[in-house]
Formats: C-alpha cells, sequence, structure tokens
C-alpha cells in the first residue's frame, strides 16, 4: 500500500497572524520584519502578505528595499511568541489526526496519514479536514499537498496558494514534476538554475531525459544522482515525529544565495528561538548543537559542538551555531543557499541534573526564562526581545 504524506504550509503566516490581530490590515500590503522602531533601512522581511509581494516585496528581502517597492505597505515588527502560540495550536491539529507529524518550521510539516484513511478518509479528505479544523479554531489560512512522499507533497502544497490542496496519485509522481521549471528542485538555487539553463534544462522533464552519465560530467555523481531521483519523483524519506526523534532541528532556504551577515544573524537567532522552544514543549535538553549550511549550488555541510550544559535556551543554542558560521564565513568566500540548526543528543530536561552556567543554576536560569515569557505574555513581544533576534546592524552613517 503506498503511504499517503500530506505538506500542510500555512499561508503568508505572519502576516496572516498579524491580520487576525488587526483585522483593518485585511487587504493591505502588510510586511513583517521592520525594526520595531519603523526604521526604513533596518531589518528583514520574515513574511510578506500577497497584496505585499505584487509589488516585488519577498521574504529575507532588506526592509530598505521593501520600502522602495512599497512605500505604501503596512510595516510590523516580528512577534515571535504570537507566531509560536498560534503554531503550537496548528501542531496540535495535527496531531488530533495523526501521531506521525514532523514539523519543518513554525508554519509548515510533514503528516504521514496512511494509518487515518480508515478513520477520515483518503489523503485529500484528509487533507480538507485538516484545512477546516485550523480555519475553524484559529481562522487561518493553509495550502496542503498530498502524495506519496515528501518531495512530491512539498511542491504540490505550493501550487496553487492561498488554501489551496493539490493531490498527486501515486504512480503519476514523474508526470506532475514534468511541465515544472527546473528551479523547483531540492537544491536548485539561482545559480544552479542558470547552469542548468544553460545545457538546454529549463524543465523537470528536460533533466528527466538525461544520461546519467552525461549529466555526472557537468555536475558531479553525486549531484547528478540526487537531482535524477528527485526528477524521477523518488524519495523513500520517512516522516519522523518529534515524539521519536533523535534530534529537532529547523533550517531555512534562501530565494536568493546571500553572505549578509546581517541576514544570516538574524536567521540563525529565529532558528534557535524556534528550536529551544520545542525542546522546552518536549521537557528535553540537547548536549549537541549541529550547524547545516549548503552552499551555492548542492555542496551541504554540517559542524557540530558539544553543549555545555545541556541546554534548552534559545540564545545558548544561538551563540554556539553563530560562532561556527562565522568560521564558516571566514574560511570560504562562497554564498550560502540554506542555512539550519539542530539540537541532537536530547534527554529529558528533568534528569539532566542540576549543572552550573556562568556560577548560575540551571533553575535560576529556568525562572529567568519563565519571568521574561510572562513579561512577553502580558506587555507584548517588544517589551523584551532577546538579543540573537535582532540583525546586527552596523551604526548609522552620520
Amino acid at each position: 500500500m503506498p503511504r499517503t504524506i500530506l505538506h500542510a504550509d500555512m499561508d503568508q503566516f505572519y502576516a496572516a497572524v498579524e491580520i487576525k490581530r488587526r483585522p483593518e490590515l485585511k487587504g493591505k500590503p502588510v510586511i513583517v520584519g521592520s525594526d520595531p522602531k519603523g526604521g526604513r533601512g533596518r531589518g528583514v522581511v520574515s513574511t510578506a502578505s500577497y497584496e505585499a509581494r505584487r509589488f516585488g516585496v519577498h521574504s529575507a528581502m532588506p526592509i530598505a528595499t521593501a520600502w522602495r517597492l512599497c512605500p505604501k505597505g503596512v510595516f510590523l515588527p516580528v512577534d515571535m511568541d504570537a507566531y509560536i502560540a498560534e503554531s503550537e495550536a496548528i501542531h496540535r491539529i495535527f496531531e488530533a489526526l495523526t501521531p506521525m507529524v514532523e514539523p519543518i518550521s513554525l508554519d509548515e510539516a510533514f503528516l504521514d496519514v496512511t494509518g487515518s484513511r480508515l478513520l477520515v478518509g483518503d489523503g485529500e479528505a484528509c487533507a480538507r479536514h485538516i484545512q477546516s479544523e485550523i480555519l475553524r479554531q484559529t481562522g487561518l489560512g493553509c495550502s496542503v499537498g498530498v502524495a506519496s512522499n515528501k518531495f512530491i507533497a512539498k511542491i504540490a502544497s505550493d501550487l496553487r496558494k492561498p488554501a489551496g490542496l493539490v493531490v498527486v496519485a501515486p504512480g503519476r509522481e514523474k508526470e506532475f514534476l514534468a511541465p515544472l521549471a527546473i528551479g523547483r528542485l531540492w537544491g536548485v538555487g539561482k545559480v544552479a538554475e542558470q547552469r542548468l539553463m544553460d545545457l538546454g534544462i529549463t524543465t523537470i522533464g528536460d533533466l528527466s531525459r538525461w544520461p546519467a552519465a552525461a549529466l555526472s560530467k557537468v555536475l558531479g555523481a553525486a549531484w547528478a544522482e540526487h537531482l535524477l531521483e528527485l526528477a524521477r519523483g523518488e524519495d523513500d524519506r520517512d516522516v519522523v515525529s518529534e515524539h521519536g526523534a533523535k534530534s529537532v532541528g529547523r533550517e531555512t532556504t534562501y530565494d536568493v544565495d546571500t553572505r549578509d551577515i546581517h541576514l544570516l544573524r538574524q536567521t540563525l537567532g529565529d532558528l534557535a528561538e524556534d528550536v529551544a522552544s520545542r525542546l522546552r514543549h518536549h521537557a528535553w535538553v540537547c548536549r549537541t548543537l549541529q550547524l547545516k549550511y549548503r552552499f551555492e549550488g548542492f555542496e551541504t555541510h554540517t559542524r557540530q559542538r558539544p553543549m555545555r550544559p545541556a541546554s534548552d535556551h534559545g540564545p545558548e543554542l544561538f551563540t554556539t551555531a553563530w560562532n561556527e558560521l562565522r568560521a564558516v564565513l571566514k574560511a570560504d568566500p562562497r554564498r550560502l543557499r540554506l542555512v539550519g540548526i539542530s539540537a541532537t543528543q536530547l534527554e529529558e530536561e528533568a534528569k539532566a541534573g542540576q549543572e552550573e552556567l556562568f556560577g548560575a543554576s540551571r533553575d535560576k536560569l529556568r525562572r529567568v526564562n519563565a519571568a521574561v515569557d510572562a513579561v512577553r505574555e502580558r506587555h507584548g513581544e517588544e517589551l523584551i526581545k532577546r538579543a540573537n533576534q535582532r540583525p546586527a546592524h552596523p551604526p548609522a552613517k552620520k
């Protein structure tokens, strides 16, 4: 029996949460990621509403550029606590359908619903159930792709946004992929896309017809084999739930390869806070942190460092990851396509012991975190902000 995999992806998530909180923003170009004081030259776009995207605004774009493209847009700072709260509500809906949920970020996840079909129905029925429950319980929209593997489901979820539903029947994966642009393949960034187009490969179908030996001579054996597998719609990876996971990780793929140190720093800050939140949700700590990074093309590497003491604290995860990434940037001039953080060697927080950090016990650190969370809940995200969640911009020139 073929597997049934869903990829659920929230529509314009950060912007949608802001519009939910301020309904008067509906229909307006909303851009999330601005400096809290409204500065036009600071920050990076985290999410843009569909209205803002019509002006050419997109994620990972400098706020200064977004201001030039959309001067009448509504520019808002990131409120991560609000997005995490909505994300947790959404993931509870996922887990009510199936225990096999693999979160990818705050706003997307893979679900293996193979075992849910007798209860709810086929993949399409499960997808419609997810969409309707998210809308009913949170008021937010979601797009879903349904397929026999994760790769196809991921691509399908992105084709008919917003509120889209695309089903790819088992056995029709290659047919589904054939007309799509080559840039939709995982690992094909702007530089790699141009390289393939120079070979006359403009669609995934074009690529699938290339002989493996010929493509290997141009791209290298490992990358050529990987791309050809994807072009055939092959992906045997399992959906791994956090409950049975050996690690908790998050990663971000940029629309444009970058060496922008401010963008990279802010990305790692957000990823670290997200991973730390997931660890605390399950009452875990990690003893090792892994940094993942992908250069232009498909060359992917990891670096890992021990966490002493074991941690579930965002700033600690960020500092470790940022030190590793700075070493990478110093040693290699290439731009980056992807960065990610994974917490590994997990153990229950209660069993980790009372270890010391800069002379303060972990109990004290937990109390500080609880106090910060309480202030944020009452007075809002911007009253207390972790330094690693802000881009480290140089001082403005006088």
